[in-house]
């Protein structure tokens, strides 16, 4: 149900999220079916669209198509990717590719087929403001609708920031040139760069790989010369081992969150492999065309690396890339008709949060200092998606992780868990101080430990399928306004 309460005649959300990627419409997803629950999420584009700068007709999602926006949290809902399979007739299909990764074409379809089926989602407004009623506790989200230009400001009692992660662009890079571009835009460029005699990508994670592979393809045919070009040592594979995606789970999350900042900066720093690597598959790929390639073509390619790009000089009809050998400590130049980086992606705060940005709690380096349960700010009003690779480790970014935030974020939020949260499914114990407590257990495993609190305002669709008789985390209250009783009203960190 997304029909806000009224407050003298005000229209107030229970929750407004910002930003509609896949991790804001799967909590859209998930909230819609829970009763007396009004929600609304907003995004500045028309249409719901992920990384359309990078939807190659090879490419793949890197986890099973279970990771959908809703599965992991409620199987029985009507926007899994099993039901979209079916609606649109290409369950058989699925079922005899028998390929659990999903294309990311696809992916991105079925996305825009939930989104076009939720009510409380609205394209085309760019929120341009935030400001919080300390009286009332109650959060001003002001924008404009792109379509009419009309300004508008809706009221709500939590927040959810999904803006997601832009570009990230070194320095040293020109990005004014036009023959300098980053990878999240390289479908829209893709014939100008065919267009080159010499193309140089830069960079060794998943996006950096498939376009490489993807030029590859056509190399005989265009008769450019492909540079790939790395600062890492190797072009190294994402580990994804069974054992190792435990580093996704619950148990890790709480293992990671516990750690001091200063440690979990150095695993950080060292489990690049887990989630920045190419996929074996790809690797493997890109080794067979290039083999083939040469087979029966004299094909212009070199791949480089250990090497790190200092600077890019624009001057003349071809760009100089000047690099740096770390091993050999040696310069060297290239020159090329156009460079893709596949540098990234990055978090950072938007704009419109400067409002209320004294209420947004920093670590002493001054990154977010993101609560377990996803909460950035004093009161526990504010959560954040997709932001805390520093707080929640590797699992932060990953699609098969979504639905676990989101039914944390809204057990946060109401007080109670709508649906089961696995609080630990791994068969590895991350912490050795709870080894003694898991053996003082009684009989259940841990692999089945789910945390649930039935609610009598969740509906049938959202009903959890097992309970336990926990205590809800915080009791309803009357608003701060005096009057209605609203199910937001749960104290959440004012208790603590």
């Amino acid at each position: 149900m997304t029909t806000p309460k009224k407050e003298n005649d005000r229209r107030i959300f229970d929750l407004l999220g910002i930003g509609i990627g896949p991790f804001n419409l799967g909590l859209a997803a998930l909230s819609e079916p829970i009763d007396g629950f009004s929600c609304l999420f907003l995004d500045a584009k028309t249409e719901f669209d992920w990384h359309p700068g990078m939807l190659l007709s090879a490419s793949r999602l890197q986890t099973p198509f279970m990771s959908d926006l809703v599965t992991m949290a409620d199987p029985t809902s009507r926007y899994s990717y099993l039901n979209f399979a079916k609606q649109t007739g290409r369950l058989y299909p699925f079922y005899i590719r028998e390929n659990f990764f999903l294309p990311r074409n696809e992916y991105n379809q079925y996305c825009q087929w939930v989104s076009k089926q939720l009510s409380n989602l609205r394209f085309g407004f760019k929120v341009t403001q935030l400001d919080y009623n300390a009286g009332e506790g109650i959060y001003h989200v002001t924008g404009v609708d792109r379509r009419s230009g009309q300004p508008q400001t809706y009221l709500c009692r939590k927040l959810v920031l999904g803006t997601g992660t832009t570009p990230y662009v070194p320095d040293n890079c020109p990005m004014h040139d036009p023959r300098v571009m980053h990878s999240a835009s390289y479908m829209q460029q893709k014939t100008y760069l065919q267009s080159q005699s010499a193309i140089t990508v830069i960079g060794s994670g998943q996006s950096a790989a498939e376009i490489f592979y993807d030029l590859l393809q056509d190399i005989d045919t265009y008769g450019y010369q492909l540079n790939w070009m790395t600062r890492s040592p190797r072009f190294y594979p994402l580990e994804y081992t069974k054992l190792t995606l435990e580093m996704t789970s619950p148990d890790y999350v709480d293992y990671f969150h516990e750690l001091s900042p200063e440690k979990r900066s150095r695993l950080i720093a060292n489990q690049k492999s887990l989630y920045k690597g190419i996929n074996a598959e790809l690797i493997n790929d890109i080794y067979d065309l290039l083999y083939q390639k040469r087979l029966v073509s004299d094909i212009q390619c070199q791949l480089l690396t250990n090497v790190a790009l200092d600077k890019i000089e624009t001057s003349g009809d071809k760009l100089t890339l000047k690099f740096n050998h770390f091993e050999q400590e040696y310069a060297l130049e290239q020159q090329t008709g156009a460079v893709v980086l596949g540098t990234g992606y990055q978090y950072r705060l938007p704009e419109f949060i400067q409002g209320i940005k004294s209420q947004i709690e920093f670590d002493d380096r001054g990154q977010l200092a993101i609560q377990r349960d996803y909460g950035i700010d004093i009161r526990g009003d504010i959560f954040i998606q997709n932001a805390g690779l520093h707080t929640h480790g590797i699992s932060s970014p990953d699609l098969g992780m979504g639905c676990y935030r989101n039914a944390t974020i809204l057990q946060a939020v109401l007080g109670y868990a709508p649906y089961p949260i696995e609080d630990s499914i791994a068969f590895q114990t991350f912490d050795p101080t709870k080894i003694r407590a898991q053996q003082n257990q009684p009989t259940s495993s841990p692999h089945s430990a789910i945390t649930a609190t039935p609610s009598k305002t969740v509906s049938s669709a959202a009903q959890p399928t097992q309970h336990r008789n926990v205590e809800p985390l915080a009791a309803l209250r009357i608003s701060p306004s005096g009057g209605s009783v609203s199910v937001l009203m749960a104290p959440h960190k004012e208790a603590q």
